[in-house]
């Protein structure tokens, strides 16, 4: 069942980015998994590399070149700062703190991997996502989870960058 899920995932982020090609959409996926057994949520990004680009140069009044020859020095300090602001999460009705683990580029996304302390039963999940808000309006931020074998989503727009869920 977990394989079908990746591939589920996979063939849906697959759809996005070829639709990206044809059109500009700004959208950016994550996938939140609860690992009970190591007591943390782990998290993994998925944002166009020049969307991001963008937004950190604006938020940092400088140019980073991410993914690029002439990418800056430091560049996960950046993008842990950024993410952190960005990402805000409650369990239980508690903030936790987001732990930028590094990141990867596959093609023209940046791929990001997080983890979030997670102890004890997981009823209640509330993320607020406001990240690429500043730079693209429309910007969606789509959030599927696999928490205690349940699977949900959320779709976070400027509109609305806070989802909560309940397990």
């Amino acid at each position: 069942m977990k394989v079908i899920t990746r591939y589920m995932f996979l063939f849906m982020l697959a759809g996005l980015l070829t639709a990206a090609a044809a059109h500009k959409y700004y959208v950016a996926v994550f996938l939140v998994e609860h690992v009970p057994a190591k007591k943390q949520l782990q998290i993994t990004a998925r944002v166009f590399v020049d969307d991001l680009d963008a937004a950190l140069s604006k938020t940092n009044g400088k140019e980073l070149y991410l993914a690029t020859k002439k990418e800056v020095s430091g560049i996960d300090d950046y993008l842990a700062s950024y993410f952190s602001q960005k990402i805000k999460i409650k369990i239980n009705g508690r903030e936790k703190a987001i732990n930028f683990l590094g990141h990867e580029i596959e093609d023209d996304v940046l791929i990001g991997y997080f983890t979030v302390e997670a102890k004890g039963k997981l009823k209640d999940l509330e993320i607020k996502n406001t990240l690429l808000f500043e730079s693209f309006p429309d910007q969606q931020n789509i959030i599927n989870t696999n928490i205690n074998s349940n699977k949900k989503s959320l779709l976070l727009t400027n509109d609305n960058p806070v989802g909560n869920l309940q397990f």
